[in-house]
Parts: C-alpha cells; structure tokens; sequence
C-alpha cells in the first residue's frame, strides 16, 4: 500500500509562500496497491486532486474516489480530475448516502452554473462515471477491504478504513469525536470513528486547532491536535498524521505546534506532521 498527500489544508485553499511546505491545497489523497494490476483509490476530491489526476497514468482503465463528504473544500477538484475527461477511464464515485438525494444529484449541484462553468452531463464520457452510495460497512476494491462509517461532522459523512494483505490505513480528515464529551475520550465503543482507527498503521486525522482555537469552534466539526492526540492513543495506532491544517496556520506556525505537541504528551506513537507530497510505503 502506497500513500500519497495530494493535499492537506481544510476548510479553504491557502497557497503562498507561509504555506509551501504542509501545503496549501485541501484535502485529496492517493492509495495504491502494488503489483502489476494496481489498484487506485482516491480519499477526496480537494483541489489537491487536479495535480493527481495530472499524476495519474493515461491509460488508467479505473479509479474509484472516495468521498468522505460534500462541503466544498473536500469536491472543489472534482471539475479539474483529468480522469473525468479520459475516454479510457472508468471513474467511481462514492460519497455517503443522504435521506433527499442520491449521490448524483448532490455533485451536480455544484457541477453545474452559476457554480461551476460545464454540467456534469457535458462531461465527454458522462457514462463512464459511475455513482455510488457508500455502503456502512465493509466492501472489496481490488486487494483492498474498504470500511466506511459515519462519523461526527456536520452533514452526512463517513470516514474510511483501507486494508490490504500488508497494512491498514485509517482516514478521518473531517472529524469531532470530542463533541458533548465532558472528558474526552470516553471508552472505545462510545467513541466516533473508533472502529476505523483502531490499531491502523496510519490514521490520518483532522488536527485543524490548538486548544485554545476549538473552545472558540465547537460543533464546527473538527478537532484540536489534542483531542487527535488523545484519539489516535485511544485507537492504538502506530503514526499519527495530523491533517485538515487551518489555512490561517503558517509552516512556521505548525512546526512550533507540532514541535511543543509532542514534547508535551510524548504521545505511544510517531506524529508525522507531514507537507503535501509526503509518500508513505505501508507494510
């Protein structure tokens, strides 16, 4: 299982010199298995994706993307993914259910003016899109057992789990598990996202504020490097990604964060507060 960080900002794309290396495009990132057949999943469609689908091969015959919900920063790339205009790629959509509307017609509100310049069903190969409701549970894409569950974040939205014969990759970027908790954590079981993350190789995860920046946003459905500290301990896994940076936060500002984090909680795992283009080989 190879990782890659397309993009790691949250909530707005900040790009500028103070945001050159954790990066400045929001969420995306790619999952591939290896072997001569691989396989690839991409986890979300920020404007990271444009450079990924730049990235991909030309002749790529799949590619299933995995959306873990619809605000825009997590589907702004989604126009400019070179896939969707390759007459020989097949694309899978996935993205939670909703209770009004089916996947689809959800996406095209956005693909489609005054949003965006070109409908979805003027794409050049419009059946070779495919949607799909992300079923609550487990599903196989190639080598990879793939589960999804609903997580604490406004609107409808999942995280993942990725497993293959080698190593398990966990994916929360949108993530408030500390929400209406006097004091987090609580046990395993009563704890959002629990499930997915526990005992993964890698969990990425939502670390958008200090502490002293979530008392000013709880519900805001995120979480603070703390409260990410105290769930990936809870999970047990083995690294820690922080992921979902502010587009306030400056690589200067995240190093001396990240830096005193660790010092101070000298967390049971590795904390890789890793920049966008960061590539993890799992297993």
């Amino acid at each position: 299982m190879k990782v890659t960080l397309w993009g790691t900002r949250g909530s707005l794309a900040s790009p500028g010199p103070e945001t050159a290396r954790y990066g400045g495009n929001t969420s995306c990132v790619e999952v591939r298995s290896g072997g001569s057949d691989e396989t690839f999943i991409v986890l979300d469609a920020g404007t990271g994706l444009r450079r990924l689908g730049d990235a991909l091969p030309r002749a790529l015959p799949r590619v299933d993307l995995l959306l873990t919900h619809l605000h825009l920063d997590h589907i702004q790339g989604l126009g400019f993914f070179a896939p969707l205009y390759a007459e020989e790629t097949e694309v899978h959509l996935w993205g939670p259910a909703s209770t009004t509307l089916d996947l689809k017609a959800r996406l095209t509100r956005y693909l489609s003016p005054p949003l965006f310049p070109v409908h979805l069903r003027d794409l050049p190969r419009p059946a070779r899109v495919c949607f799909h409701d992300t079923p609550r549970g487990e599903f196989a894409l190639g080598p990879f057992r793939v589960r999804a569950s609903l997580v604490c974040h406004p609107g409808p939205t999942v995280g993942y789990r990725l497993t293959d014969a080698s190593a398990t990759l966990a994916y929360l970027p949108d993530h408030e598990p500390a929400l209406g908790v006097e004091d987090f954590p609580l046990a395993g079981e009563w704890t959002s996202g629990f499930s997915l993350a526990q005992g993964a190789d890698l969990l990425i995860h939502d670390a958008q504020y200090t502490p002293e920046e979530y008392a000013a946003h709880i519900g805001w459905g995120h979480s603070s490097w703390s409260q990410a500290f105290a769930f990936a301990a809870l999970a047990g896994v083995k690294r820690l990604v922080p992921f979902h940076h502010d587009p306030a936060h400056s690589d200067e500002y995240l190093d001396g964060v990240f830096s005193e984090a660790v010092a101070r909680e000298n967390p049971p795992f590795r904390v890789m507060p890793v920049t966008e283009g960061a590539v993890f080989d799992l297993g």
